[in-house]
């Protein structure tokens, strides 16, 4: 049943518009100072001060105390996708065990491995740096909500024990009794996934990099990339830096490598954050093991707790804006309606309910969901892009990548295939934006019906996607 149209009105009538992670002023670190001047000199200029960025520069470090590094953020650290996201911290590498059996058959097990070592090196890197970014694991939860989910979420289940990983299939009794939410049909529960504050986790990983010895610059966009005499001179609003190599994190903004709108794609997704809960609201839904919850759709809804009772809810509409727009203005839409109809849906039992925070961010899509990666200027810069909204653990092994590759180290992870081939390109414009609109209401009558139509049956066959 729909909630009464008021109610969903009232639980965001005091949203504020603007994103929870970051929206507080006690944790947020005063700004580091802008880049001016030319004439600076560096080993390696990592451009980007999102996860990426900052995993790049924090490895180049340990890798090599000696190193000069600068990392350049063209904003505040966090206020991208890094800053944006749900927090989920997911040990795959391939978004998804299925996806990456689907793209790399023949190297998934080693794809498994690796991702499972980044996972626990992350997890080692915040212990021995102090990081306090709120990082536990207590395993996800993936919810059928409709009958033609409940078989998906068994296959799931199916797939990942035959490979080794430790999941649970739960039945509707059970899954509700670890939450408890009429629309829960079945589920399946893997103990491998962790939860991190990410607004904590960017500022402790630059604290991190600035002890090692990283000179971190804050509104510093990065205008202009020039070869000269054997470096790479690094050019931006107020200054110039010249550096042996450079490695570029920058997600979803690609205009300073044109090549990089062949294979990824902006996308919005929207979110929510609640108010804490009481315990009597807590009481409601159970849901003691603080699990993050996903629900099993095309179109999926992703949700957690956070360490002081509040609920993130985000997901489900993935907005392309013709052609590639990227707008802050674009930000807040009636996507957070649908989000806070849903949320009422789900658990009906939160009606009153009010949410502080709503806000989107940019997610950096390619056509198979898996990263890409390559070198450009003669191979002294490197780029690693298109996490597909799965980047949070993923970006320390796209990091390592970037930094081996430019670097010119031939590494287990160089050889990747994964690493070595390209997405297969999105088209130009206008063809893209048909393909994107085509796609989602495609999507969107498969999690109606359980049916994939033809259009999704040759996407598949080429081997491309569309993931929200």
């Amino acid at each position: 049943m729909s909630p009464d149209p008021a109610v969903v009105r009232a639980s965001l009538a005091d949203a504020t518009p603007d994103v929870f992670w970051t929206d507080r002023p006690g944790l947020r670190p005063d700004p580091r100072p802008a880049l001016t001047g030319a004439g600076h000199r560096a080993d390696l200029v990592v451009v980007g001060g999102g996860f990426t960025g900052l995993w790049a520069a924090v490895q180049a470090k340990e890798d090599d105390p000696s190193r000069d590094v600068v990392l350049l953020e063209r904003g505040r650290l966090g206020v991208a996708a890094s800053g944006r996201n749900g927090g989920f911290v997911a040990p795959s590498l391939t978004h998804g065990l299925a996806q990456g059996i689907a793209c790399w058959p023949d190297e998934v097990e080693t794809l498994e491995r690796l991702g499972t070592e980044n996972f626990a090196a992350l997890a080692e890197t915040l212990t021995r740096h102090g990081i306090d970014a709120d990082f536990h694991v207590p395993g996800e939860l993936t919810l059928a909500l409709t009958e033609h989910q409940v078989p998906t979420v068994r296959e799931a289940y199916e797939l990942h024990r035959a490979h080794g990983v430790d999941v649970s299939h739960l039945t509707a009794e059970q899954a509700r009794a670890r939450v408890d939410s009429p629309r829960y049909l079945a589920g399946v529960f893997d103990p491998t996934v962790g939860l991190v504050d990410p607004g904590r986790l960017v500022w402790g990983l630059a604290a991190a990099a600035e002890r090692l010895g990283v000179r971190v610059h804050e509104d510093t966009a990065v205008t202009a990339f020039d070869r000269e005499d054997g470096a790479v001179v690094v050019r931006t609003e107020w200054g110039s830096v010249r550096a042996d190599r450079v490695v570029l994190g920058t997600g979803a903004f690609r205009g300073l490598l044109r090549r990089l709108a062949l294979w990824t794609l902006p996308v919005y997704d929207h979110v929510l954050m609640s108010e804490p809960l009481t315990p009597e609201q807590l009481g409601r839904i159970g849901w003691e093991g603080r699990e993050g919850l996903a629900d099993a759709g095309n179109q999926f809804h992703y949700y957690r707790r956070t360490l002081d009772d509040r609920v993130l809810f985000g997901g489900y509409d993935a907005n392309y804006h013709f052609p590639g727009r990227i707008d802050p203005r674009l930000e807040q839409s009636s996507s957070h309606d649908l989000l806070a109809r849903h949320f009422l849906e789900i658990f009906p039992q939160l009606e009153g309910v009010r949410f502080t925070h709503r806000w989107a961010g940019v997610i950096d899509t390619t056509s198979r969901f898996t990263p890409v990666f390559g070198t450009a200027l003669g191979g002294r810069l490197a780029y690693a892009v298109g996490y597909t909204g799965l980047g949070v653990a993923s970006t320390r092994f796209g990091a390592r990548v970037a930094l081996d590759l430019v670097d010119g180290r031939d590494t287990e992870v160089t050889r990747l295939g994964m690493v070595r081939r390209k997405p297969v390109p999105f088209p130009p414009e206008p063809i893209r934006w048909a393909a994107v609109r085509a796609t989602r209401a495609s999507l969107a009558a498969e999690d109606r019906t359980g049916r994939r139509n033809l259009w999704l049956r040759g996407l598949d066959a080429a081997g491309i996607g569309f993931d929200s």
